[in-house]
């Protein structure tokens, strides 16, 4: 997903926890752990990856099994890191910030 702070990224992923699992209790903004995992049918990875600066930090945070097949994974500004972000993917953008209405493109 990508969009400026304050676009609702989490706001979404919250509202996709809770649809898909019944409950958002669990989700909170992974910032400064990157990842969050979700568990339930199917399960959901919510990355963050705001605060990567050099790609070489990707391999140390073990990011790449987040993807697996059987998962739904979440990622906000992914464009930190577009190596890990598998071909085909489908990119979210919100514009718009604050208590302003927000815009949101869905391609794939």
């Amino acid at each position: 997903m990508d969009g400026p702070l304050g676009s609702g990224k989490t706001t979404l992923v919250r509202e996709i926890v809770a649809a898909l699992h019944g409950t958002d209790d669990a989700v909170a903004s992974p910032t400064f752990v990157f990842r969050h995992s979700y568990d339930g049918t199917p399960p959901i990875e919510h990355l963050d990856l705001y605060r990567i600066e050099n790609p070489a930090e990707l391999a140390e945070l073990g990011l790449e099994d987040a993807f697996a097949p059987d998962r739904l994974t979440l990622v906000e500004w992914p464009n930190q890191a577009p190596q890990l972000i598998p071909a085909g993917a489908i990119r979210i953008a919100i514009a718009g910030s604050g208590n302003g209405p927000r815009t949101i493109t869905v391609r794939h």
